[in-house]
């Protein structure tokens, strides 16, 4: 097995206990995630062990929002992702540990940097409430992944999801992105994107295993911290109707800046 301090263990854990969070609650959790397993274990190695964690997690997500899923969207996005994550195994096969944490430190701040930038634009297009009148309920509209505009925008978003989670995990914040721009709302946004990274991660095992970044001993220390996953999943479930969104994406964009920077000058 990898060997880690308790301390070390402890923070693996915690970042365990994130990944399941993510997925039933806010996915954005995750890179914080991605940047601690980065930090206790060599970059590359550490996304080997990430992604079994990941498949856990999605596994729990599936199960809970698998009625929700928009397979429209999924099957446009699939070869896109296919292709990105083609470009990003060839990455893998000749980058060293130290281009992979740099790689890996330099998309977290992009990310961060891309969901910051969106949140402000959100904000800029945000106007004033008119004073509330009774109206007939409003239905909500179907995402917007219909027409040119939608399939460029779709294979774009997935060439770059599919390279940033074969490399580094890190496909959660670009599909985000996506989701939100093509207009999901609470329940769409998190059953289609939970069947997405199962389908996804699933199919980058084959990929990690022939890399070496999938073997005994990785998968030793993610049969220990699998028993992290359920409950931080639990939690989520229970907690994402609670959840102060602004103030939680402030402190993930915090972490995960934090975790970018610790990346690149380590």
């Amino acid at each position: 097995m990898y060997t880690v301090t308790l301390w070390e263990f402890a923070a693996l854990a915690a970042a365990a206990i994130l990944v399941g969070f993510s997925k039933t609650a806010v996915s954005g959790a995750n890179t914080v995630s991605l940047a601690i397993f980065a930090a206790v274990l060599p970059a590359r190695e550490s996304t080997g062990v990430l992604l079994p964690l990941l498949i856990v997690g999605d596994v729990l997500a599936v199960r809970t929002y698998r009625r929700h899923a928009h397979w429209g969207t999924l099957w446009r996005l699939f070869p896109a992702v296919a292709a990105g994550v083609v470009v990003g195994t060839v990455f893998l096969l000749w980058a060293g540990d130290s281009a992979v944490r740099t790689s890996i430190g330099a998309i977290l701040l992009l990310m961060a940097g891309v969901t910051l930038w969106r949140r402000r634009t959100a904000a800029r297009a945000e106007t004033p409430a008119a004073p509330a009148v009774p109206t007939a309920p409003v239905v909500p509209a179907a995402p917007d992944t219909d027409g040119a505009g939608a399939r460029l925008k779709a294979g774009s978003y997935g060439v770059l999801g599919g390279f940033t989670t074969m490399v580094a995990n890190a496909g959660g914040p670009v599909m985000s992105l996506y989701l939100l721009s093509a207009g999901f709302r609470k329940l769409g946004f998190l059953g289609t994107s939970a069947w997405f990274f199962l389908i996804v991660n699933v199919a980058k095992v084959p990929f990690s295993v022939g890399l070496g970044l999938i073997d005994a001993r990785s998968l030793l220390l993610d049969a220990l911290l699998a028993l992290f996953v359920v409950p931080g999943a639990f939690i989520g479930k229970a907690c994402v109707d609670r959840i102060n969104q602004k103030l939680f994406e402030r402190l993930v964009i915090a972490a995960t800046v934090l975790g970018g920077l610790q990346l690149l000058l380590r």
